[in-house]
Protein backbone atom coordinates (compact mmCIF):
# COMPACT_ATOMS: atom_id res chain seq x y z
CA UNK A 1 0.00 0.00 0.00
CA UNK A 2 2.96 2.50 1.19
CA UNK A 3 4.50 1.74 -2.52
CA UNK A 4 1.03 2.27 -4.50
CA UNK A 5 0.68 5.27 -2.25
CA UNK A 6 4.67 6.60 -3.14
CA UNK A 7 4.03 5.80 -7.06
CA UNK A 8 0.77 8.25 -6.99
CA UNK A 9 2.50 10.75 -5.52
CA UNK A 10 5.77 10.89 -7.74
CA UNK A 11 3.15 10.47 -10.77
CA UNK A 12 0.97 13.71 -9.39
CA UNK A 13 4.56 15.45 -9.36
CA UNK A 14 5.72 14.64 -12.14
CA UNK A 15 2.24 15.77 -13.71
CA UNK A 16 2.76 19.21 -11.93
CA UNK A 17 6.42 19.76 -13.27
CA UNK A 18 5.06 19.12 -16.95
CA UNK A 19 2.72 21.50 -16.63
CA UNK A 20 5.39 24.01 -15.01
CA UNK A 21 7.30 23.49 -17.57
CA UNK A 22 4.84 24.16 -20.43
CA UNK A 23 3.57 27.20 -18.31
CA UNK A 24 7.44 28.17 -18.13
CA UNK A 25 7.54 27.61 -22.23
CA UNK A 26 4.03 29.91 -22.52
CA UNK A 27 6.45 32.37 -20.48
CA UNK A 28 9.06 32.50 -22.31
CA UNK A 29 6.77 32.68 -25.47
CA UNK A 30 5.33 35.81 -24.72
CA UNK A 31 8.29 37.47 -23.72
CA UNK A 32 9.55 36.82 -27.23
CA UNK A 33 6.43 37.72 -28.83
CA UNK A 34 6.73 41.54 -27.04
CA UNK A 35 10.20 41.79 -28.02
CA UNK A 36 10.12 40.65 -31.44
CA UNK A 37 6.27 41.34 -32.37
CA UNK A 38 5.58 38.26 -33.08
CA UNK A 39 1.73 38.17 -33.67
CA UNK A 40 2.15 34.46 -34.97
CA UNK A 41 3.81 33.52 -31.88
CA UNK A 42 1.92 35.30 -29.83
CA UNK A 43 -1.26 33.29 -31.59
CA UNK A 44 -0.04 30.03 -31.10
CA UNK A 45 0.52 30.84 -26.56
CA UNK A 46 -2.96 31.65 -26.59
CA UNK A 47 -4.12 28.21 -28.75
CA UNK A 48 -1.84 26.11 -26.08
CA UNK A 49 -3.72 27.75 -23.17
CA UNK A 50 -6.38 25.04 -23.56
CA UNK A 51 -3.46 21.97 -22.90
CA UNK A 52 -2.50 23.94 -19.63
CA UNK A 53 -6.14 24.28 -18.70
CA UNK A 54 -6.50 20.58 -18.85
CA UNK A 55 -3.43 19.52 -17.15
CA UNK A 56 -4.75 21.43 -14.41
CA UNK A 57 -8.15 19.37 -14.44
CA UNK A 58 -6.21 16.32 -14.83
CA UNK A 59 -3.59 16.99 -11.60
CA UNK A 60 -7.07 18.22 -9.42
CA UNK A 61 -8.95 15.13 -10.50
CA UNK A 62 -5.84 12.43 -9.62
CA UNK A 63 -5.32 14.22 -6.24
CA UNK A 64 -8.76 13.93 -4.91
CA UNK A 65 -8.43 10.30 -6.07
CA UNK A 66 -5.39 9.95 -3.94
CA UNK A 67 -7.24 11.74 -0.79
CA UNK A 68 -10.60 9.53 -1.27
CA UNK A 69 -8.42 5.87 -1.59
CA UNK A 70 -5.68 6.45 1.38
CA UNK A 71 -5.24 7.48 4.68
CA UNK A 72 -2.14 9.81 3.79
CA UNK A 73 0.48 10.80 7.03
CA UNK A 74 0.67 14.43 7.98
CA UNK A 75 3.75 14.82 5.48
CA UNK A 76 2.01 13.49 2.79
CA UNK A 77 -1.18 15.71 3.50
CA UNK A 78 1.36 18.80 3.68
CA UNK A 79 2.40 17.55 0.12
CA UNK A 80 -1.36 17.09 -1.40
CA UNK A 81 -2.41 20.74 -0.04
CA UNK A 82 0.86 22.03 -1.50
CA UNK A 83 -0.24 20.51 -4.83
CA UNK A 84 -3.61 21.44 -4.64
CA UNK A 85 -2.50 24.86 -4.24
CA UNK A 86 0.34 25.30 -6.69
CA UNK A 87 -1.63 23.74 -9.64
CA UNK A 88 -4.07 27.06 -9.95
CA UNK A 89 -1.26 29.12 -9.46
CA UNK A 90 0.07 27.62 -12.48
CA UNK A 91 -2.97 27.74 -14.16
CA UNK A 92 -3.06 31.72 -13.55
CA UNK A 93 0.49 32.32 -14.55
CA UNK A 94 -0.44 30.64 -17.97
CA UNK A 95 -3.50 32.86 -18.67
CA UNK A 96 -1.37 36.25 -17.80
CA UNK A 97 0.75 34.60 -20.62
CA UNK A 98 -1.80 34.70 -22.27
CA UNK A 99 -2.76 38.26 -21.83
CA UNK A 100 0.63 39.31 -22.57
CA UNK A 101 0.23 37.54 -26.04
CA UNK A 102 -3.25 39.20 -26.53
CA UNK A 103 -1.89 42.53 -25.82
CA UNK A 104 1.01 42.07 -28.22
CA UNK A 105 -1.48 41.19 -31.27
CA UNK A 106 -3.16 44.51 -30.51
CA UNK A 107 0.67 46.24 -30.08
CA UNK A 108 1.36 45.04 -33.70
CA UNK A 109 -1.20 46.93 -34.89
CA UNK A 110 -0.02 50.28 -34.14
CA UNK A 111 3.29 52.01 -34.93
CA UNK A 112 6.40 50.86 -32.33
CA UNK A 113 6.64 52.77 -29.45
CA UNK A 114 9.97 53.39 -28.03
CA UNK A 115 11.38 50.59 -25.41
CA UNK A 116 10.72 50.93 -22.23
CA UNK A 117 14.01 49.54 -20.49
CA UNK A 118 12.50 48.57 -17.02
CA UNK A 119 9.64 46.02 -18.91
CA UNK A 120 11.89 43.39 -20.35
CA UNK A 121 14.16 43.19 -17.07
CA UNK A 122 10.45 42.80 -15.50
CA UNK A 123 9.42 40.04 -17.93
CA UNK A 124 12.72 38.32 -17.17
CA UNK A 125 12.17 38.69 -13.41
CA UNK A 126 9.21 36.77 -13.49
CA UNK A 127 10.59 34.38 -15.49
CA UNK A 128 13.29 33.87 -13.53
CA UNK A 129 11.08 34.21 -10.29
CA UNK A 130 8.57 31.43 -11.81
CA UNK A 131 11.55 29.00 -12.41
CA UNK A 132 13.03 29.61 -9.61
CA UNK A 133 9.97 28.88 -7.82
CA UNK A 134 9.75 25.67 -9.44
CA UNK A 135 12.99 24.41 -8.45
CA UNK A 136 12.24 25.36 -5.21
CA UNK A 137 9.67 22.44 -5.20
CA UNK A 138 11.77 20.08 -6.86
CA UNK A 139 14.62 20.38 -4.36
CA UNK A 140 12.10 21.10 -1.57
CA UNK A 141 14.20 23.64 -0.98
CA UNK A 142 12.93 26.44 1.94
CA UNK A 143 15.86 28.83 1.50
CA UNK A 144 15.60 29.05 -2.09
CA UNK A 145 11.74 29.77 -1.63
CA UNK A 146 11.97 32.66 0.81
CA UNK A 147 14.75 33.76 -1.63
CA UNK A 148 11.89 34.15 -4.91
CA UNK A 149 9.49 35.71 -1.98
CA UNK A 150 12.10 38.63 -1.21
CA UNK A 151 12.85 39.04 -4.92
CA UNK A 152 9.09 40.13 -5.64
CA UNK A 153 10.10 43.62 -3.84
CA UNK A 154 12.20 43.43 -7.11
CA UNK A 155 9.43 42.94 -9.33
CA UNK A 156 7.65 45.33 -7.67
CA UNK A 157 9.74 48.21 -8.30
CA UNK A 158 10.50 47.19 -11.80
CA UNK A 159 6.93 47.49 -12.47
CA UNK A 160 6.58 51.03 -10.90
CA UNK A 161 9.75 52.25 -12.77
CA UNK A 162 7.95 50.99 -15.83
CA UNK A 163 4.59 52.65 -15.37
CA UNK A 164 6.79 55.69 -14.73
CA UNK A 165 8.63 55.82 -18.05
CA UNK A 166 5.11 55.01 -20.13
CA UNK A 167 3.36 57.89 -18.50
CA UNK A 168 5.97 60.06 -19.41
CA UNK A 169 5.82 58.95 -22.93
CA UNK A 170 1.59 59.76 -22.46
CA UNK A 171 2.57 63.00 -21.84
CA UNK A 172 4.60 63.80 -24.42
CA UNK A 173 1.98 62.97 -27.35
CA UNK A 174 -1.21 62.12 -27.61
CA UNK A 175 -0.22 59.13 -29.83
CA UNK A 176 1.33 57.21 -27.36
CA UNK A 177 -1.44 56.92 -24.98
CA UNK A 178 -3.25 53.73 -26.69
CA UNK A 179 0.25 51.70 -27.05
CA UNK A 180 1.40 52.86 -23.45
CA UNK A 181 -1.62 51.78 -22.00
CA UNK A 182 -1.20 48.20 -23.44
CA UNK A 183 2.24 47.96 -22.32
CA UNK A 184 1.12 49.53 -18.96
CA UNK A 185 -1.11 46.18 -18.95
CA UNK A 186 1.41 44.21 -19.76
CA UNK A 187 3.53 45.33 -17.17
CA UNK A 188 0.94 44.29 -14.69
CA UNK A 189 0.48 40.87 -15.83
CA UNK A 190 3.95 40.19 -15.10
CA UNK A 191 4.08 41.87 -11.86
CA UNK A 192 1.40 39.20 -11.50
CA UNK A 193 3.03 36.36 -12.86
CA UNK A 194 5.74 37.10 -10.20
CA UNK A 195 3.12 37.33 -7.05
CA UNK A 196 2.03 33.98 -8.39
CA UNK A 197 5.59 32.27 -8.55
CA UNK A 198 5.82 34.26 -4.43
CA UNK A 199 2.60 31.91 -3.08
CA UNK A 200 3.53 29.05 -4.49
CA UNK A 201 7.07 29.37 -2.79
CA UNK A 202 4.90 30.08 0.59
CA UNK A 203 3.87 26.56 -0.31
CA UNK A 204 6.53 25.05 -0.68
CA UNK A 205 7.60 26.95 2.45
CA UNK A 206 4.86 25.23 4.32
CA UNK A 207 5.49 21.77 2.19
CA UNK A 208 9.58 22.04 3.79
CA UNK A 209 8.97 23.22 7.37
CA UNK A 210 5.09 22.52 8.10
CA UNK A 211 4.71 26.32 8.46
CA UNK A 212 2.07 28.71 6.78
CA UNK A 213 3.96 32.03 6.17
CA UNK A 214 1.26 33.78 3.62
CA UNK A 215 1.12 37.60 4.95
CA UNK A 216 3.41 37.13 7.76
CA UNK A 217 7.06 36.24 5.98
CA UNK A 218 9.94 37.74 7.55
CA UNK A 219 13.06 36.75 5.59
CA UNK A 220 15.39 34.25 6.74
CA UNK A 221 18.05 34.69 9.03
CA UNK A 222 16.16 38.00 10.87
Amino acid sequence: MSRHFDRDIEEIKDLLLRMGAMVEDSINQSIRALLERDTIMAEEVIAHDDDIDQMEVTIDQKTIELIAKMQPTASDLRFVATIMKITPELERIADLAQDVCERVIELNREPQLKPVVQLPQLAESAQRMVREALDSFVRSDAALARKVIDDDDIADQLTEDSFRALLTYMLENPRNISPAIRLTFIGKYFERMADGATNICEMVVYLVEGKMIKHTHVPEGR
